[in-house]
């Protein structure tokens, strides 16, 4: 049997999470909130990321130590990094660096010492599920709010990317910041705070990983002053979008 982990960044996300399971039982470790449930038939566990990359890896080993899971799937919003990637789109990634892990000069900048690994792979099944859906999911939401809600963007005009997600702790949000972040990582269409660390766990474990992004700012000087409305209008109501249309393409096992 397989049981899915659902792992938000925020508790807007997750509260509309719970939303759809209507059978939800919460179990507490390790300070956390594990809510096990059903949600289309899949045996699933529900609970917050928490912030940052030691919180999130604490986080994703008990989801595999405790309960079991077989794969994981997050949800959250990132600051863009790309020029082309905009507030308001959406990223799968397709890999994770850490981009602030530095053991130079006893390991190459931003490998991750012992490992031989600076880029650490999503599940290529899960990510072309979540890819395949992801537009879907963003129609789903154009057409549920109203224009007044779009908070100025042009969500009509959103767009899909797949590619590399950067991660450490640090809240990006200076140009400085973003530009030398860009300048390092070139490849990295967006910047966050968790999932390279989660990848890290679960490739040790063998457990199959996939994450989708919402671009709430763009990771620089602007990128604190909307993002409470951003979250609660429009990225939390995406993500429950995005997983409605994910869980009813996976074969129920």
């Amino acid at each position: 049997m397989t049981r899915l982990a659902l792992i938000s960044a925020m508790h807007e996300e997750l509260a509309a999470v719970l939303a759809r399971m209507p059978d939800e039982q919460k179990t507490v470790v390790a300070g956390r909130e594990f809510w096990v449930g059903h949600w289309q038939g899949h045996d699933v566990v529900a609970v917050l990321s928490r912030i940052g990359k030691v919180a999130a890896a604490t986080t994703a080993t008990t989801l595999i130590e405790r309960f079991g899971v077989t794969r994981m799937v997050f949800t959250g919003v990132a600051g863009g990094l790309a020029p082309h990637v905009n507030v308001g789109d959406v990223v799968v990634a397709r890999e994770f660096v850490q981009h602030d892990m530095d053991a130079s000069p006893l390991f190459p900048r931003h490998e991750v010492p012992l490992t031989g690994m600076t880029y650490f792979p999503s599940d290529a099944a899960l990510s072309d599920a979540l890819l395949a859906v992801a537009p879907l999911a963003l129609a789903d939401l154009v057409q549920s709010l109203p224009p007044s809600d779009w908070l100025g963007l042009p969500l009509d005009a959103a767009q899909v990317h797949q590619g590399l997600v950067a991660s450490g702790d640090r809240f990006v949000s200076t140009d400085l910041e973003s530009a030398e972040l860009q300048r390092r990582l070139p490849q990295a269409l967006a910047v966050e705070m968790e999932c390279a660390a989660i990848a890290q766990v679960c490739h040790d474990y063998g457990v199959p990983l996939a994450a989708v992004r919402t671009i709430s700012d763009r990771a620089d000087d602007a990128a604190y002053v909307d993002f409470p409305r951003f979250i609660q209008t429009i990225a939390s109501r995406y993500s429950v979008a995005v997983l409605d249309r994910l869980l009813a393409q996976l074969p129920v096992s």
